[in-house]
This record gives C-alpha cells, sequence and structure tokens, in this order.
C-alpha cells in the first residue's frame, strides 16, 4: 500500500505526490492524546510518534518514507547513513531499509554504554545491517567517502545522520500539518507551546515550517540533547530554507513565510554531562509521563524534553 492521501501533506498540496518520493511505512495519523496536568495549564497533549511504525516507531519513520524512497526511485540498491553505537536513526533506516530490500551500512562512532545502547546495536545486526565501528566522526566520514567511491558505493545513496536532510524534514512538516487536522477535529485550540529535543536538527526545521502552514501561531521550544556544534542554529536555517526550496514550486506563498527562528526558544539547561548521558531530570520526567498517561519515554531524548 502507498496510498498518498495517507499524508496531510499530500491532501493539503495533492500536486506534490506526483513529484516528491514517498513510500508509506508509518501508520497516519499518530494519535493526539490529551492527559491530566497540572493547574495553570488547560491542557497537555502529548503527539503519539512512538506508534508510529509495527516494526519500529519514534519520530525517524516520518523521515524515512521520503528519504528511501528516494534512494528507490534513483534505483539505488541500499543506503548508507550515520549516528552513534545507540542511534535510534540507524537502527530505524536498518528496519525500514530491510523492510523494502535495501542493503544498509551503519557508520557508528562511541557513545555512552547504556543498555539502550546495546539494544539498538544489536537490533541494527538483527535486521542485517553491515555495522561500521569509529572512533571519531571524521573518521567515519572519511570511510564513508572511501566507500561511495567504491564500485559497492556506486549503487547507495548516502543519508545524513538523523536523517536531517530537506526530503527527511518533509516529514515533520507533514506532522504539523497533520497536527492542525487533529486539532481542527477536536475542537481543540492550538497549543502556546510544543516542546522537542533537538538534535540533528531536521524535525524542527520541518515542524517550524508546517506549523506555519498550517497557520498555527504556535511557538516551538528545542531542548538540546546533543553537542552544541551539532545543534547549531545555522544547520536547522540551511534545512529550513533547503526544504522551503523543495516545496516551492507547488505550495504558492511559502516564500512568505517567517524565518525558521519565528516563535523558537532553544533550551540548553537540559543536557546535562552529555549526549546519552542520563539526568536526574529527565527520570524523574520519565517517571512523571508514566503517572500521567502510562507512556515510557527514554533518557536520551524525550525524557530531556519533557523534563524542560
Amino acid at each position: 500500500m502507498n496510498d498518498a492521501h495517507a499524508l496531510a501533506l499530500f491532501r493539503r498540496y495533492p500536486q506534490l505526490a506526483d513529484r516528491i518520493p514517498w513510500r508509506l511505512l508509518g501508520r497516519w495519523p499518530t494519535p493526539l492524546e490529551t492527559v491530566s496536568a497540572d493547574p495553570g495549564c488547560a491542557w497537555l497533549g502529548i503527539k503519539r510518534d512512538d506508534l508510529s511504525g509495527g516494526a519500529y516507531g519514534g519520530n525517524k519513520v516520518r523521515k524515512l518514507e521520503f528519504l528511501l524512497a528516494e534512494a528507490l526511485a534513483r534505483g539505488c540498491e541500499g543506503v548508507i547513513t550515520f549516528g552513534t553505537a545507540g542511534s535510534n536513526h540507524a537502527l530505524a533506516t536498518a528496519v525500514y531499509a530491510r523492510a523494502l530490500g535495501l542493503e544498509c551500512h551503519l557508520m557508528l562512532t562511541r557513545q555512552a554504554v547504556t543498555s539502550a545502547a546495546r539494544r539498538n546495536l544489536l537490533n541494527g545486526f538483527h535486521h542485517g545491517a553491515q555495522l561500521h565501528g569509529f572512533d571519531t566522526e571524521e573518521a567515519a566520514a572519511a570511510a564513508s567517502t572511501e566507500l561511495l567511491r567504491s564500485d559497492a558505493g556506486s549503487r547507495l545513496m548516502a543519508i545524513p545522520g538523523g536523517g536531517s536532510a530537506p526530503l527527511g524534514c518533509l516529514g515533520f512538516v507533514n506532522a504539523a500539518l497533520e497536527l492542525g487536522e487533529q486539532l481542527a477535529a477536536a475542537a481543540l485550540p492550538p497549543p502556546d507551546l510544543i516542546y522537542l529535543p533537538l538534535g540533528t536538527t531536521g524535525t524542527l526545521a520541518g515542524l517550524q515550517l508546517g506549523l506555519r502552514l498550517a497557520g498555527l501561531d504556535t511557538r516551538v521550544v528545542a531542548v538540546r540533547v546533543v553537542r552544541e556544534d551539532v545543534a547549531e542554529p545555522a544547520r536547522w536555517r540551511r534545512l529550513y530554507g533547503q526544504t522551503r526550496a523543495l516545496l516551492a514550486p507547488d505550495v504558492p506563498g511559502i516564500e512568505a513565510l517567517p524565518d525558521a527562528d519565528h516563535g523558537l526558544r532553544t533550551r540548553h539547561d537540559f543536557y546535562g554531562p552529555g549526549y546519552a548521558r542520563y539526568t536526574p531530570e529527565a527520570m524523574a520526567a520519565c517517571n512523571r509521563a508514566r503517572e500521567l498517561a502510562g507512556i515510557g519515554l527514554e533518557g536520551t531524548y524525550s525524557g530531556k524534553a519533557f523534563a524542560a
């Protein structure tokens, strides 16, 4: 099944479906659940992207529907991507590349040793990914360049870490339009704030653009969970502009939308001692989410954002 009507993006701009490669991998729309909240908060909603896929959920499914479709459209036989040893993006790429019959190479660097990292690493191997380990990101980049230059590399497509490319950002342009439809159907007001983890910035760039297209005057609070050089503002501004340019031929007036930083606040105070290093605040937030809504968060990304 590859029904373009499954996406709010294509319902809103049907002409895009003829131009933008896409393969259905997830379950859309993901539920928007309202939960009890502390006094002073009219309503607290959680967008359940953890339920986005049967094989493996989370926010990466939205990006991979476009990125892996592009690999197939190019006639590639596989993909290569990047992350740390416990990367959720790397694992999601392995899972869905295999589902589409694509070979998968994961260029992985060191991170803090946790049970979650071990689980993701083993699951990537279980799903047939070829794992390549490196001490530094520079070494991973150099090895990937050599691989792409080789005979085998001629049939591979590179996907940036986190899936943070303009095509991947479309997944979160769609998420914002999807949210707008759900709010209207439930007669709920637009949220004042949306909190999300800030990593490789593709989710932020797509969401910022999508909120403007949906007509939602909602501010985003991006909670940094990676090193500052990974989440640098220049990156999300560039992705925002590239994604806007990608849509421009079929989306009238898109160039007049506010810039990437409109209504945005970034928080750096919940990062803690390092990437994938759990903090007391994040673990307390995970417990609070379980109490409020029976939802299991994790300490690297969603727990830190919920703590904020």
